[in-house]
């Protein structure tokens, strides 16, 4: 297990750091504390997860989470003092596969990493699924509609994979926190309908007016079972 944080707080860092020596000392961690680094970094030390702030001395973190993005699946944690509704929104539609705020609870963040690092295994060891026509590999997190290939991130693979395992019954707002963060949170909600957004933006024909990804207002989301 390899841990990288791209982190230019030094008292953060050494606080993740005793985190993981206490409860996690398998792991190891490399850091720096700039955003054109940790992107060579991604790719020489390949890590398992990236802690990403968004606060970095050289370039945006969200410029650094989109670069990463075009070359690399690895799971992001982005751990930041930006609290909008606006930011949370944005690192999640670009690629991020969780967002939290400092200051934090260490425990919370290894459960969160856990739950990410879990996430991917648990995935990769899944049978492809059909419904109607679409077929998903999660192994490959390839998804194809009739004969369209769309490509999928890790958060989406993983909300996907439990509607299609599920068609035809609703799946909770706390069945897919718990799928994607191995538990439900306050704002667990607001962080799944911007992922319910982009699914539907890659496989519905009009968004807008959702045929395959139904809401079930106050519960959660159905994928209607094919007759």
């Amino acid at each position: 297990m390899k841990v990288l944080i791209i982190e230019d707080d030094r008292e953060i860092v050494e606080v993740i750091s005793l985190a993981f020596e206490i409860r996690w000392p398998d792991a190891k961690l490399v850091s720096t504390h700039l955003g054109e680094k940790g992107l060579e970094m991604v790719e020489s030390e390949n890590p398992d997860v990236v802690i990403l702030d968004l606060g970095l001395p050289d370039a945006s973190g969200f410029d650094v989470l989109k670069e990463l993005r075009a070359f690399s699946d690895v799971p992001i944690l982005i751990l930041t003092v930006r609290s909008e509704e606006a930011d949370i929104v944005k690192g999640l539609e670009w690629g991020a596969d969780d967002y939290m705020l400092k200051p934090f609870r260490q425990l919370e963040l290894l459960s969160r990493i856990r739950a990410l690092t879990r996430r991917g295994g648990s995935l990769d060891r899944e049978t492809p699924l059909a419904c109607g026509e679409l077929r998903f590999d999660p192994s490959a997190r390839q998804l194809f509609y009739g004969q369209r290939e769309i490509s999928l991130t890790r958060t989406e693979g993983t909300i996907l994979h439990q509607l299609m395992r599920n068609a035809g019954q609703v799946v909770t707002h706390s069945a897919l926190a718990k799928a994607i963060w191995g538990e439900d949170y306050p704002g667990a909600t607001d962080s799944i309908r911007v992922y319910i957004r982009r699914l539907r933006e890659k496989i519905e024909a009009d968004p807008e007016q959702p045929q395959i990804i139904l809401t079930k207002t106050s519960l959660g989301y159905l994928l209607p079972k094919p007759d």
